[in-house]
């Protein structure tokens, strides 16, 4: 345990997990935190995603698409706005049918679906960006 948490002082990435479902954000945060190493914000919703990004530019975001009052197609329309697609976006979501083509134009790199695999989550996202994931004892 002491390797994790020595992993995750000395990790430099940042991610913000924009998750209105409570349960999967704590899940969502333990695994990066633990078996990525990597520093982890979250938001409960889009609004307060956008709020937390001009707190601190996170080096990746995970989204869900499908939220109340600002759903992540929403979300993702402000962002571009705001930071012109500098940060990239990995989308979390249980709905089966959204065009990827929409999806890369809005500035999502990756789709992960609904119900994932904790273990392999922050494998999935270190592909999709191009990070490294320390290996631990």
């Amino acid at each position: 345990m002491d390797m994790v948490i020595a992993a995750m002082e000395t990790s430099t990435k940042q991610i913000l997990i924009i998750e209105d479902e409570d349960h999967i954000r704590e899940v969502v945060q333990t695994c990066l935190q633990e078996l990525g190493g990597w520093k982890v914000a979250e938001a409960a919703s889009g609004v307060e995603g956008l709020m937390r990004i001009t707190e601190q530019l996170p080096d990746a975001i995970l989204l869900d698409l499908m939220m109340p009052e600002m759903d992540g197609f929403e979300f993702l329309e402000r962002l571009n706005g705001q930071f012109e697609g500098s940060i990239p976006v990995v989308l979390l979501t249980a709905k089966p049918n959204v065009k990827q083509s929409q999806l890369v134009q809005l500035g999502v790199i990756k789709t992960i679906a609904k119900p994932f695999n904790p273990l392999s989550l922050p494998h999935q996202i270190a592909e999709a960006l191009g990070w490294e994931i320390e290996i631990r004892d």
